[in-house]
C-alpha cells in the first residue's frame, strides 16, 4: 500500500496539510477526475470564504477574484514549501482595503502581522496567516491616554506621527487657545501622570475657570484673583491700558515718558515692595558721571530735564550764557551734542573753549602771521560763519589794491596740484605778478627783480594803461605815433604756443619798410 500511494501523490504535503496524508484523504481536496477544487479549499479555510463572500480582503480583490487557489498556493512540493509567499517589496496593500499611509508605509510586514494584534482566538491559533487584524488604531497601538479619551485615534493623530497630535483643533475644545496659550507647550497644561501603573497625560477634568488655577498669583491676591483687569493673554508682563489700574491712586503718579516704561522695570522685587522715588538717581544712574557735582553732591536731573525724555534739556541758552562760554553767531544753531558728546558719552566738564578744542586748524602750518594761539581763529573769522573773512591783508606786507580787492582768498591761495587735489597756502608766497598769473609775453620783460608787469599795468584792468612807448629803446614820432601796435609788433607762432613779439632786435628804417 505504501508503495501504491507513492506511485499515485505527485509530492509530499507541505507541513500544512501534513495531517491530510493516505489515499483516503485525496477527495477533500480533489474532485474525481478534476483539478482542485475551490469550494473544497473554502470548506476548511472558513474565514478566506467569509471574507470573499462579504467582498472583504485582499482574496475579494480584482487582482485575486476569478483566479483558482491552486495558482498562488498549490501543494505537493515538500514538507517545507511555503504554500503562502508573499512579495513584501511589490505587494499592493491597497488591494486589502486598508491603504497604508504616512508612518504605516515603512513598516515591516511583520511589525504589524503579529499574533498578539489578532482579536479571534480561533485565527490567531493558526500558524501562520496575515487575517485577523482589527483596522483599529487600539488593536496594534497602547493607548497611551489610558481610555481617558476618544478611541478614534485619528481626530486628533495622522499616520505620519504619534506627536504632535496634528488633526487635533483646541479651538474646538472647552477652552480655547488664544494669545501665549497658542505657544504653550502641551506638557506644560496636560502634565503627565501615571495611571494604573501607566505613564499618562490629563487631557480630562483640566480647571480652567480662572488665571490662577494654573498660574501662580505673583500678587498674592493684592489685587484680587480677576487677573484680566491688567493682563491679557497676549502678554502676562504687558499690562493693559492705564484705564485698568490707576498709578494715580500710589504715591507715584506716572507722568510724561514714565507712562509708556514696562512695570518690571521699576517694580523688579514684586509689586508689594516700596520703591524709591524721591530723587531721579533712586531709579537712574548718574549719566554724566557726577560732572556736574559741586561740594560732594549732584544736582537732581529736574534742574535739566523733565519726564518729557532725557533727551530734552531745561538748559537755556542764558543759563549757557553764565558759563565760561557763551553762545554767539552760528554757535547759537549748534546742536549740543555737536560739541558735548564724544564717543557715546556726553561730556561737559572737560570740554575746551577754544576753538581748535572742537574745530579742526585747517590751516595748520601755512600761515605765517605771529598770533595769539589762545584766539588766532578770530583773526580772520568770526562766530557768525567760518566764510566770512574779515582780515586786513597790509598786515601781510600786500595790500590789496583794485581787482584783486575782489578776489575769494581762495584765488590766490588755493591752488591745485599735478593730482588734480586742491592745497591751501598762505606763508612764504611770493608777491611777484607770475606767481599768480600766467607770463603771455613769454619773459619778454623779466628783470632781475623779477617779471616788470606794474610797468605797463595796474591792478584795476588788464589795459596797458601805464605803457610810455617813449620811455623805450624807440621813442615814437612823427607818423609813427599813428601807426597802429600790431603793425610793427607782430604775432609769433611756435609749436607749443603763440604770443606778440615786443622786444625787436632792430630798429632801422630798413626793418620794417
Amino acid at each position: 500500500m505504501m508503495q501504491l500511494s507513492a506511485q499515485l501523490s505527485p509530492g509530499a504535503l507541505s507541513k500544512a496539510h501534513a495531517h491530510l496524508k493516505g489515499l483516503s484523504n485525496c477527495t477533500k481536496c480533489h474532485v474525481l477526475g478534476e483539478k482542485v477544487s475551490n469550494e473544497k479549499c473554502l470548506d476548511c479555510h472558513l474565514n478566506i470564504g467569509i471574507r470573499i463572500k462579504e467582498s472583504r480582503g485582499y482574496h475579494a480583490s480584482s487582482d485575486v477574484r476569478g483566479k483558482g487557489c491552486v495558482e498562488c498556493h498549490s501543494d505537493h512540493h515538500g514538507e517545507n514549501f511555503q504554500m503562502i509567499r508573499i512579495d513584501a517589496e511589490h505587494f499592493d496593500h491597497d488591494l486589502t482595503a486598508y491603504k497604508l499611509k504616512g508612518a504605516h508605509a515603512d513598516q515591516n510586514c511583520r511589525a504589524c502581522h503579529k499574533t498578539e494584534f489578532i482579536g479571534d482566538s480561533k485565527i490567531r491559533a493558526l500558524a501562520s496567516t496575515y487575517l485577523g487584524l482589527d483596522q483599529k488604531c487600539l488593536s496594534c497601538h497602547t493607548d497611551s491616554h489610558q481610555g481617558t479619551l476618544s478611541s478614534d485615534c485619528s481626530s486628533c493623530h495622522d499616520f505620519k506621527a504619534f506627536k504632535p497630535a496634528s488633526m487635533f483643533d483646541h479651538n474646538k475644545a472647552r477652552f480655547t487657545l488664544r494669545g501665549k496659550h497658542a505657544r504653550v507647550d502641551c506638557l506644560l497644561c496636560h502634565k503627565k501622570s501615571t495611571v494604573n501603573g501607566k505613564e499618562s497625560q490629563k487631557f480630562k477634568g483640566l480647571s480652567f475657570g480662572k488665571c490662577t488655577d494654573c498660574h501662580r498669583d505673583t500678587h498674592n491676591n493684592k489685587f484680587g484673583q480677576n487677573c484680566t483687569q491688567c493682563h491679557s493673554e497676549a502678554s502676562f508682563h504687558q499690562v493693559k491700558g492705564m484705564a485698568n489700574f490707576n498709578h494715580s491712586r500710589t504715591s507715584y503718579p506716572l507722568e510724561g515718558k514714565h507712562r509708556s516704561v514696562a512695570c518690571a522695570s521699576c517694580h523688579k522685587a514684586g509689586y508689594s515692595k516700596p520703591i524709591k522715588h524721591k530723587l531721579c538717581t533712586d531709579c537712574h544712574s548718574d549719566y554724566h558721571n557726577k560732572q556736574f557735582r559741586v561740594q560732594g553732591r549732584s544736582p537732581d536731573c529736574t534742574e535739566c530735564h523733565s519726564l518729557l525724555g532725557f533727551e530734552r534739556s531745561n538748559y537755556t541758552l542764558e543759563k549757557h550764557n553764565d558759563s565760561p562760554f557763551q553762545l554767539t553767531g552760528a554757535h547759537l544753531a549748534t546742536p549740543c551734542f555737536a560739541c558735548h558728546k564724544k564717543k557715546d558719552k556726553w561730556s561737559f566738564r572737560e570740554i575746551g573753549i577754544k576753538c581748535n578744542d572742537c574745530h579742526k586748524n585747517v590751516h595748520e602750518s601755512t600761515l605765517d602771521i605771529k598770533y595769539d594761539p589762545e584766539s588766532s581763529c578770530v583773526i580772520c573769522h568770526s562766530s557768525k560763519s567760518w566764510s566770512e573773512i574779515e582780515f586786513d591783508h597790509a598786515r601781510t606786507g600786500y595790500t590789496l589794491e583794485g581787482a584783486h580787492l575782489r578776489q575769494t582768498c581762495r584765488s590766490c591761495h588755493f591752488k591745485a596740484s599735478e593730482q588734480g587735489l586742491r592745497s591751501q597756502q598762505f606763508s612764504k608766497l611770493s608777491s611777484r605778478c607770475t606767481e599768480c598769473h600766467t607770463d603771455v609775453h613769454q619773459k619778454q620783460f623779466e628783470e632781475s627783480t623779477g617779471t616788470g608787469c606794474l610797468k605797463c599795468h595796474d591792478y584795476f584792468d588788464w589795459k596797458a594803461g601805464l605803457f610810455n612807448h617813449n620811455q623805450t629803446a624807440f621813442p615814437l614820432d612823427g607818423k609813427h605815433q599813428d601807426v597802429a601796435c600790431n603793425k610793427c609788433h607782430l604775432p609769433v607762432q611756435t609749436a607749443q604756443l603763440r604770443y606778440t613779439l615786443y622786444k625787436l632786435k632792430s630798429f632801422t628804417c630798413e626793418s620794417c619798410h
